[in-house]
């Protein structure tokens, strides 16, 4: 898939604030500071569209852009650290939960995880809650430009397993926003996926 066109469509607080219609929405999820901004500027191939920042808890509303007037590129708040409120933490992660449960535009869902660790509780919660949701699920494994050939053999091996302990079995890409490893990947993917909505639609 080439990247013509990508237009930032709002930022939303709540699913009222939502586009409307009947767009399909891929959307991209994990803790806070595991890379999700960069990665998501590397897999659109344009610098500063998603805010980065060094300050974990930086994108506060759920961002949508739409792509290639064909797909909203859903970018949602990180789950837990952040240096806001206990009540606004709260908040957001309840608003996450919804939107990846009860949101019928929503395609799929991509879970970021730091490939440098075993997938934490909050990982693990996110797993749990995707087990749930009618979505697709994939798992990124983001920073993997940092490991060895033998590591990120390793990382995937203990995401997949992190997933079977919760009786799952999803796709686990290797990802990196600083050498672009991953990128062909999740487009060919979502391209499949369109591919065969609208084939299965006609």
């Amino acid at each position: 898939m080439k990247i013509d066109r990508v237009d930032f469509v709002k930022g939303a607080t709540s699913l009222a604030h939502m586009p409307e219609g009947s767009i399909p929405e891929f959307a991209f999820v994990g803790r806070s500071n595991v890379g999700k901004s960069s990665l998501i500027n590397r897999l659109l191939d344009r610098r500063n569209l998603a805010r980065t920042s060094s300050t974990p808890g930086k994108t506060q509303e759920i961002n949508f852009f739409l792509v290639n007037d064909t797909f909203h590129l859903v970018d949602l708040p990180g789950f837990g650290y952040a240096k806001v409120s206990k009540r606004q933490r709260e908040a957001w992660q309840k608003l996450i939960g919804t939107y990846l449960m009860a949101r019928p535009q929503l395609a799929a869902v991509f879970q970021l995880v730091d490939a440098r660790h075993d997938p934490t509780a909050l990982d693990r919660e996110l797993m749990m809650l995707m087990a749930e949701s009618p979505a697709e699920h994939v798992v990124l494994l983001t920073k993997t430009d940092k490991l060895s050939g033998n590591q990120r053999g390793l990382t995937v091996r203990r995401t997949k397993q992190a997933l079977a302990d919760l009786g799952q079995d999803k796709p686990v890409i290797l990802t990196s926003a600083e050498d672009g490893r991953g990128r062909d990947d999740i487009l060919a993917w979502m391209e499949t996926w369109l591919a065969t909505t609208r084939t299965t639609d006609s």
